[in-house]
């Protein structure tokens, strides 16, 4: 007796495409106010006053947030302003306008056209901004690109910082890596009586510097390269390339080994 034949296989099916996920519905103008937590946000106008957390994205024409508000995915607006606390677990991307006054932490990159900002901001990504960008207070980026930048306040910038222009004054310790610009002027703050008393200084380190035209006052910078170079009080340079234009007095040229005093020392 012969075997009985196989059954045949099952023709097979065409895959079935997956349903396209629905969009949200845009809305033209949301106000959120005291303690609200939604999934995302989609408008043309974000009004934000109190607590609120966004546990998705958030994608708005424009954006004015008061208070702390923390968004758990990316946040898109042609133009924010936030007053308090933002928290952006997600890149941060305004295609206009950046305004800020209090605290921003971006755990991704941060770009604006341009920027006024107020504060502390912390990026865990790149600053990106294509114009101007003005900052009073504490800046925190592994690496920055700007327009113009025009700084007051403390910097930690450990990768490059490149732009047209750079100007910094420093209020407090900073450190940065490579600064590129035509022009560049890092001025750190001089100390004041107690600091001469107890000799403590705003330490300003700044790995390498290449511009056109650099204007230096109270920073430590390792190399220059700049065909015009001032020095100003209390400025160092270990080395540099280019052409010392101005030097005051009190500024140094050349290998330092420095120590603290011993304690109790005076001079």
């Amino acid at each position: 007796m012969s075997a009985a034949a196989p059954a045949p296989a099952p023709a097979p099916t065409p895959n079935t495409p997956a349903a396209p996920v629905p969009s949200r519905p845009r809305v033209g103008e949301l106000h959120d106010s005291g303690t609200i937590r939604k999934e995302a946000v989609d408008a043309d106008r974000w009004f934000a006053t109190g607590l609120v957390k966004v546990t998705g994205d958030v994608n708005v024409g424009s954006g004015k947030l008061d208070g702390t508000v923390a968004v758990g995915g990316r946040l898109s607006a042609a133009s924010l302003r936030y007053h308090g606390t933002l928290d952006v677990t997600g890149p941060v991307d305004a295609s206009a306008e950046l305004d800020g006054a209090g605290s921003l932490r971006a755990g991704s990159t941060v770009h604006a056209v341009t920027a006024d900002l107020r504060g502390t901001v912390h990026c865990i990504g790149a600053l990106t901004i294509d114009r101007t960008a003005r900052v009073r207070g504490a800046l925190s980026a592994p690496a920055a690109t700007v327009g113009e930048l025009d700084l007051e306040g403390d910097a930690h910038l450990p990768g490059d910082l490149s732009a047209l222009r750079v100007t910094a004054v420093f209020k407090d310790d900073s450190e940065l890596g490579t600064v590129r610009a035509r022009t560049v002027t890092l001025r750190g703050r001089p100390p004041n009586l107690v600091e001469k008393v107890f000799f403590r200084r705003v330490s300003v380190k700044v790995a390498r510097v290449e511009a056109d035209a650099a204007d230096l006052e109270s920073v430590d910078v390792r190399f220059v390269r700049a065909p015009q170079i001032t020095l100003g009080r209390d400025a160092h340079v270990t080395e540099y390339e280019g052409t010392i234009a101005k030097r005051h007095p009190t500024s140094r040229v050349g290998f330092e080994s420095k120590s603290p005093p011993p304690y109790g020392l005076r001079r």
